[in-house]
């Protein structure tokens, strides 16, 4: 077994989201890295402590680089003593740690994140000077209090989660000779293919849509609607993290333009229009920036890790 310790903003809610990551052995809440060595609730403030948590894990499941991918979906990394609504040091986010092996895949990901953000992150990596267990009413409390508050959602640790580095974008060059000509404009220079004239508006065949220039995991088909739009349309993506968002204002119109995280590549727009009962998203896509993957092709490709979350 494993451990490392993380401050992610009040820690009710970061401890039952780990509970239920495959592969953690054990949660425990508290107060760490404070000035001094005791502490409790009511003086934290004062003494300096980040609310913490403590997680076991079995590496044999799940690795510290996917522990701290999981840790990075929910938390703010540029946010100052602020996660959520709460505010205040003891809201800080870090990564302590005790065993100094766990240092470079610590660095290595923090890197990423910079390199994706294009900015230096406000969570501290330091090793553990001190944890104080907090009082027992604090232990599991979302589990004893299921209605109590949360400022995240626990259950995006049932979405599948996908490693960027899995998944690396080729040079333009690359990619000029490997797509289609459709596809590099899509993709690369923010175009949109004709409504109705595309591969995959009216396929509703089992599996997923990967980013075609880079292969990351967008979508399932199962989550995929007929709109009537003439484009691909989906009520979300396969998770949070694979899509980012920009305000496109081109065209005389206000739109968000969503993109593929690890290509960086277009892929259409999101609105507000979808159905209601799946959240009322319509991720509108354009056919030429994906791939699709037959659910009995998935094994073999190499996405065989995402069918358990298809069942």
């Amino acid at each position: 077994m494993a451990e490392i310790y993380l401050a992610g903003g009040c820690f009710w809610g970061v401890e039952e989201y780990f509970s239920r990551i495959d592969g953690v052995i054990a949660t425990t809440v508290g107060y760490a890295n404070g000035q001094v060595e005791t502490t409790n609730y009511q003086l934290i403030k004062q003494t300096d402590h980040a609310e913490t948590i403590y997680v076991e894990y079995d590496e044999a499941v799940v690795s510290l680089r996917e522990i701290l991918l999981y840790y990075f979906r929910i938390i703010d990394p540029l946010s100052v003593n602020k996660q959520g609504n709460d505010v205040g040091r003891q809201y800080r986010t870090g990564i302590y740690y005790q065993d100094e092996e766990q240092v470079s895949t610590i660095s290595q990901v923090v890197a990423e994140v910079e390199e994706q953000l294009g900015q230096k992150i406000a969570v501290e990596v330091e090793s553990l000077r001190h944890y104080i267990l907090a009082e027992d009413y604090h232990q599991d409390y979302l589990k004893k209090n299921p209605n109590g508050y949360c400022h995240i959602n626990v259950n995006d640790a049932y979405q599948p989660l996908i490693d960027p580095k899995d998944y690396q974008k080729a040079s333009q060059e690359e990619l000029k000779a490997r797509l289609t000509e459709e596809a590099y404009r899509v993709t690369q220079e923010s175009a949109t293919e004709k409504p109705f004239e595309n591969a995959y508006f009216a396929t509703f065949e089992e599996g997923i849509y990967v980013d075609v220039t880079t292969g990351e995991p967008l979508f399932f088909a199962s989550d995929k609607f007929d709109a009537g739009c003439g484009w691909p349309s989906f009520t979300r993506p396969i998770a949070k993290e694979v899509i980012h968002y920009y305000r496109d204002t081109t065209h005389g119109m206000e739109r968000i333009e969503v993109r593929s995280r690890s290509g960086n590549a277009h892929l259409g727009h999101v609105f507000t229009d979808g159905p209601k009962e799946e959240g009322g998203l319509r991720y509108c896509i354009n056919s030429a920036a994906l791939r699709f993957i037959p659910k009995e092709k998935m094994e073999e490709e190499g996405y065989g890790y995402l069918l358990p979350a298809m069942q």
